[in-house]
């Protein structure tokens, strides 16, 4: 049996202006913000509800502020510098990648995750958009991180080429639609208010 898998967090300190600036045009700046820290908490709950390790990468503020915001029980590890890649390789294997932006992640989608790991190297989350909300993985994958066309609809593409071209057996989960865009607001209205 594998070690189980450390959920990495990743989130940024809800301050206007700095999060979910793509919907800041459709909510503005600060209600854009709260949406984000509203995601964040949301996130962290049922990473909890999971009863997976977890630890919150955070970056945007110091960690006292985010110790503050979510609790000295929380464990923080900060991102570092450079690109979302280079910040993601810094995630020690095993571990579950996560964003904070998916409203209809359950502990079910971590938890089967967690299992796919079990039985295969690496597991991906699928988001409508053409990205991945969760990425996991037993071993070091460093090939996945350099010249990602991050933010884009070919993520999950790329990623798939890439683990194929390497010979890394995967399992894909359920897609889930993520809340980036003005157009994702219509999903998720009670988020919304």
């Amino acid at each position: 049996m594998n070690p189980a898998p450390t959920i990495a967090l990743f989130a940024k300190y809800p301050r206007a202006g700095e999060v979910k600036t793509r919907l800041a045009p459709a909510l503005g700046e600060a209600k854009a913000a709260e949406l984000h820290r509203m995601l964040v908490e949301r996130t962290l709950a049922t990473i909890r509800a999971s009863g997976l390790p977890f630890a919150l990468h955070y970056t945007g503020a110091e960690a006292s502020a985010f110790a503050q915001w979510l609790g000295e029980d929380v464990p923080l590890v900060e991102q570092g510098e450079g690109d979302l890649g280079a910040r993601l390789a810094r995630v020690e294997a095993p571990a579950i990648l996560l964003g904070a932006d998916i409203p209809g992640l359950a502990p079910a989608h971590l938890n089967a995750a967690a299992n796919a790991l079990e039985e295969v190297p690496a597991v991906i989350g699928p988001a409508s958009d053409g990205g991945y909300y969760l990425l996991g993985f037993r071993e070091e994958l460093p090939f996945l991180w350099s010249e990602m066309p991050w933010g884009g609809d070919r993520v999950l593409e790329e990623t798939v080429a890439r683990l194929k071209n390497h010979g890394v057996t995967f399992r894909l989960l359920e897609e889930l639609a993520d809340c980036d865009r003005p157009e994702d607001l219509s999903y998720w209205p009670d988020l919304v208010r």
